[in-house]
């Protein structure tokens, strides 16, 4: 590779990862705009959620139908949502999509930004835990230390938000099975991809489809809410939930973008390097200023998730070469 082929390469991981900084970031502050009662005056949450994936849906059905009209320009995977085949094996999927994002976002709307990172931070544990009770794999000790200071980490900050008066038991338990969906969406998502020809976009079409549609019953819940608000056809709150929705679908393609041209461990440094820095952007966006030990228990997760990713990567690259070692 000559020394304009490389700079070029770096110059686009450069751009690649400050994009998929940008987006996460950003996402993570929509939501959290469209899910305060304080700012917008409305506590529907549910609704938010389902506009977001109807948004999603329909750039995907778009993008697909484009996809055929011109093929060279778009390229999107096509495949009918309604299919019985596609239903039988995506929905129960879609169900654990539709847990993820629903407690993601209810985490949200009870906690601060600030403390996002760390109430969601058991993911890992919870991939530990069910990876060895449903696909049988053994975790090593240096990656169970690792998710022993992840939980360590964890209970200081919760410790520290009751300290400064800002705990949420509710948004922390919404934290809590937000990362166990995560990690059980994660791992029966290998499953079902194989279903779809592994195609992650077309996957998130149907997930996306299928939450729209099995949202609108919940949306009764709030359907007295909703008709006593007024700022509901606002295009300012119109332009937001759309934004809302373009940022839920963009951090799926981003995600993927940044692994293609980095690698996994790359991208999952990026990511903790990035909760760091939304942490501390948040604690300037909102003006709350923490203590040094709460500060302290941010350190803790990650690092300990930052470790995990590292020492987990390793194995995996220890065992890929002894298994190629065995085969020649």
């Amino acid at each position: 590779m000559t020394l304009d082929a490389l700079s070029l390469k770096y110059i686009q991981i450069f751009f690649v990862v400050i994009i998929y900084w940008i987006i996460s970031i950003l996402t993570v502050f929509v939501n959290k705009t469209l899910l305060s009662v304080d700012q917008l005056d409305v506590d529907a949450p549910i609704f938010i959620v389902w506009f977001q994936c109807l948004v999603s849906a329909i750039i995907c059905f778009s993008l697909s139908r484009l996809s055929k009209m011109f093929p060279n320009a778009i390229q999107f995977p096509s495949g009918n949502p309604f299919h019985t085949f596609t239903i039988k094996k995506v929905l129960p999927l879609s169900v654990l999509y539709i847990l993820m994002i629903s407690t993601n976002n209810y985490c949200l709307k009870f906690v601060d930004v600030t403390f996002y990172y760390v109430g969601r931070s058991l993911t890992t544990v919870f991939n530990v835990i069910l990876s060895y009770i449903i696909l049988g794999q053994t975790t090593s000790t240096s990656c169970l230390l690792c998710c022993m200071a992840v939980v360590c980490g964890f209970f200081l900050g919760v410790d520290q938000e009751n300290i400064l008066g800002s705990f949420s038991l509710i948004g922390t338990l919404f934290g809590v099975f937000s990362s166990f969906s995560l990690a059980y969406y994660s791992i029966q998502i290998k499953k079902v991809l194989p279903e779809v020809n592994n195609q992650i976009w077309l996957l998130s079409y149907f997930n996306n489809v299928y939450a729209t549609i099995l949202f609108i019953p919940l949306l009764t819940l709030e359907a007295k809410e909703l008709s006593n608000y007024n700022k509901l056809l606002e295009y300012k709150f119109i332009l937001l939930m759309i934004l809302g929705g373009i940022c839920g679908l963009s951090i799926g393609y981003v995600t993927v973008l940044q692994v293609q041209v980095t690698s996994p461990l790359t991208h999952n440094i990026s990511g903790t390097a990035k909760s760091c820095f939304q942490t501390i952007l948040a604690s300037f966006w909102y003006n709350q200023w923490k203590s040094t030990t709460w500060w302290f228990s941010n350190v803790i997760v990650l690092g300990g998730s930052a470790a995990y990713t590292y020492v987990k990567n390793r194995e995996m690259d220890k065992k890929y070469r002894q298994t190629t070692y065995s085969r020649c």
